[in-house]
């Protein structure tokens, strides 16, 4: 949590200043996926509420970045993967946090469910994710939750990174260009489904959508019961016309202890005080969101500036 000290700032900030403003840093992720949009979305209406607490939302390399940001107080709020928060907050689970618990970390809400693309070439000859065995695949920028989705979903089908023929360390971004140029066969992405970078690809390029079914996933969700079943509907991007099973995670907004109950509540009653304004913000929110599911899975303890704003709207929590 970040407070401006010197009077020599000019303009919004000095006045800001005088007003006693708290601001606060929201990491985000790519500017092609979800987490974006959903964070700037949010950080506006905070600032239109005008009720002490300012925001400006960032974009980052995405969740595992995101909480280890936390812990060094780049950032001040952000959304991540559950199962990523989880991990940081226990200390175990990936390598960057074993034996590093942070327990400092708080949660503000659970979002919206985060679901698993697997977005083939069809001309890649990829029917399954066995068949990516020895592709040259898109796994995630390093350091996001999209990249640990990638190594758990491989290894529920016997396969690990250095069974693909080119395991693809990149952006979204340069994701895109990679299938597109006809430089990668396959590409990961865990995002909220009608994800920009999703839909650029399937405008582009033809593509099929791999699922994640059966038998390997139930071992998935039965291992890791961060995950849920999620089935991606027909017709959410071009070319995919039937309905793709898959699995899902969720996105969560969460903070730290170093930000105060009252910082919290008041970015909490501007961001979800109107849930109509909310769902605006994306349709990953809209279809999703309810204030008795962003309570539900959470993967460390809720802010107290969080409990104070739930309870206010009825929901019994802690």
């Amino acid at each position: 949590m970040k407070r401006i000290t010197t009077a020599l700032l000019l303009g919004t900030a000095a006045v800001a200043l005088a007003q006693g403003t708290t601001f606060l840093t929201i990491g985000s992720g790519s500017t092609t996926g979800v987490y974006f949009p959903v964070a700037t979305g949010m950080a506006k209406l905070i600032n239109d509420a005008g009720a002490g607490v300012r925001a400006n939302a960032r974009s980052t390399g995405g969740s595992v970045f995101n909480v280890n940001a936390l812990a060094t107080g780049e950032l001040d709020a952000a959304i991540a993967q559950n199962d990523i928060v989880y991990y940081a907050y226990k200390g175990t689970g990936l390598p960057t946090f074993q034996g590093k618990a942070n327990t400092k970390l708080r949660t503000m809400a659970v979002l919206y469910p985060e679901v698993l693309h697997v977005v083939a070439r069809k001309d890649a000859g990829i029917n399954s994710i066995a068949d990516l065995r020895g592709k040259r695949v898109v796994i995630g920028d390093l350091g996001s939750g999209t990249e640990q989705t990638a190594r758990q979903v491989l290894e529920a089908y016997g396969l690990g990174f250095d069974d693909l023929g080119q395991a693809l360390r990149v952006s979204p971004a340069q994701g895109i260009s990679l299938m597109q140029d006809k430089r990668a066969d396959a590409l990961f992405y865990t995002v909220g489904v009608g994800a920009s970078a999703i839909s650029q690809i399937a405008q582009t390029v033809d593509v099929k959508m791999i699922p994640v079914s059966g038998n390997q996933a139930s071992g998935l969700i039965k291992k890791y019961p961060f995950y849920v079943r999620y089935n991606i509907p027909g017709g959410s991007y071009k070319g995919v016309g039937a309905t793709v099973p898959s699995v899902a995670v969720q996105a969560t907004l969460v903070t730290t202890t170093g930000v105060s109950e009252d910082a919290v509540y008041k970015a909490m009653k501007a961001a979800f005080g109107n849930e109509t304004e909310l769902k605006a913000i994306h349709p990953s929110l809209a279809s999703n969101f309810t204030y008795a599911k962003a309570v539900k899975g959470l993967p460390a303890p809720l802010h107290p500036g969080a409990v104070k704003f739930f309870r206010e709207k009825g929901l019994n929590v802690k």
